[in-house]
């Protein structure tokens, strides 16, 4: 599993995939966070807190992580070259948890330069270094969550088509529905919001760690990896 998670890497260094990811997340939370005029700009807010970015992250990612995953098995199958890797040593549980664990340390990567703006939010409250630890971490590990969760997803999106383009609309429609669908269909007598990942990512951003949300992450990333499985055992 650690070689294919090390090719995965080394696939997402070697052109420009890797690179362009990370700086994409990184300019649009930073135009919207500190440049762009509006609900999400932490200067205008008047509080020193990162919420707007906790708001605005998971949109990002819900665009950027099928992009990164769509090509994982749609080239391999496209290219033809899933036969053969089916043909090594290694077990098709293994290759897909490589290829998933391989996506998600990108986008770890990519999440890692943003512990910057904690420390500009410390620099920036009154007096200094006055910033809600609890609600910041909790949002960190609710966001570390969702990525486990959105690149399952993709994962088994890109089993769904050889062409990337469509891998990725169904892996951008799949994470939409799962995150912000059940909020939509809604009411004040019909509340099925826990169904979806917004309202257990929002638990987990007040900086209360409750296991029901995390076993719910966790059962949606479980759920994917495994049909991802069982589709490309009938392949």
């Amino acid at each position: 599993m650690f070689t294919i998670i090390k090719r995965e890497i080394n696939s997402f260094f070697s052109s420009t995939i890797g690179y362009l990811v990370i700086a994409v997340f990184l300019l649009i939370n930073g135009l919207f966070l500190w440049v762009f005029k509006g609900n999400f700009n932490i200067l205008d807010s008047g509080f020193a807190d990162l919420s707007p970015y906790f708001e605005l992250a998971p949109w990002v990612l819900l665009f950027l992580i099928p992009a990164v995953c769509m090509r994982a098995f749609s080239d391999e199958m496209k290219m033809g070259t899933l036969e053969l890797l089916l043909t090594k040593p290694i077990s098709l549980k293994q290759i897909v948890l490589g290829k998933y664990f391989g996506a998600v340390i990108l986008i770890i990567i990519a999440l890692i330069p943003t512990i910057l703006y904690v420390f500009t939010i410390a620099a920036l409250g009154n007096p200094p270094g006055n910033w809600d630890v609890g609600s910041t971490l909790g949002s960190y590990i609710g966001l570390l969550f969702l990525v486990f969760a959105y690149t399952s997803i993709g994962i088994f999106a890109s089993t769904l088509s050889q062409n990337q383009i469509v891998a990725f609309i169904i892996a951008v429609f799949l994470c939409f529905a799962l995150y912000y669908g059940f909020e939509g269909f809604t009411s004040s007598s019909f509340d099925i919001s826990n169904l979806g990942m917004k309202a257990h990512f929002d638990s987990v951003a007040r900086g209360v760690l409750d296991t029901r949300d995390l076993i719910y992450f966790l059962s949606v990333t479980a759920f994917f990896i495994a049909l991802t499985i069982f589709k490309l055992k009938k392949q």
